[in-house]
């Protein structure tokens, strides 16, 4: 590890998360309002959605990118792991209330769609894997479940991301390249989590 990473882990390490929730959620209600003033185009609702859930699928990348850092380049952002996790279940929260309460809005069509359309099938069952990991996502039940109960939880935010990248391939019309390059960063840091674990298991 250089001096460099050293001095910057050291201050990493001082810095408080709770204005990084302020200024990782300040999107939110600045896109709302875009849509509510036509700044988000002809189809706001849908706009909405998108850059919601683009928005929770980044963070969600961001979070996956915390191991690999640590272990090739030596930065420590463990502590901003669960911050990047529970802002990207906001927005993926968003991108479904946006969805259920502007768009479909018919709880009839809702169960329909989630049950004919693969891709809005795909994109709740990530939903559902990363809901015990928000409501856990805090010392409480560390504490209860155990360091290695708690872990093995956690592991559900590879499907989910995984699920979550599909969702995006599925729902574009045509072969775009945007929601192809995601699927190829999911794929790669899942990847790279893989080979470390065997790594580790062999060490």
């Amino acid at each position: 590890m250089t001096d460099t990473i050293r001095t910057l882990n050291g201050w990493l390490r001082r810095v408080p998360t709770w204005p990084l929730y302020i200024l990782c959620l300040l999107p939110a209600p600045w896109l709302f309002w875009l849509g509510l003033t036509g700044g988000l185009g002809v189809e706001p609702i849908e706009a909405l959605e998108h850059e919601y859930g683009e928005l929770a699928l980044k963070f969600l990348i961001a979070g996956l990118c915390v191991t690999p850092l640590r272990r090739f380049a030596g930065l420590n952002l463990l502590k901003f792991r669960r911050m990047l996790g529970l802002v990207a279940f906001t927005y993926v929260s968003l991108h479904l209330l946006v969805w259920l309460v502007l768009d479909v809005q018919v709880l009839s069509r809702i169960l329909q769609d989630i049950a004919k359309r693969p891709y809005i099938t795909v994109g709740m069952t990530a939903f559902v894997l990363l809901l015990p990991l928000a409501v856990t996502s805090n010392a409480v039940s560390l504490r209860r479940m155990g360091a290695a109960g708690w872990r093995r939880l956690h592991w559900l935010v590879y499907p989910a991301v995984l699920l979550g990248g599909l969702h995006y391939v599925m729902l574009s019309k045509g072969w775009q390249v945007e929601p192809l390059i995601y699927m190829c960063v999911i794929l790669t840091l899942l990847a790279l989590r893989v080979r470390g674990g065997r790594r580790a298991a062999s060490a």
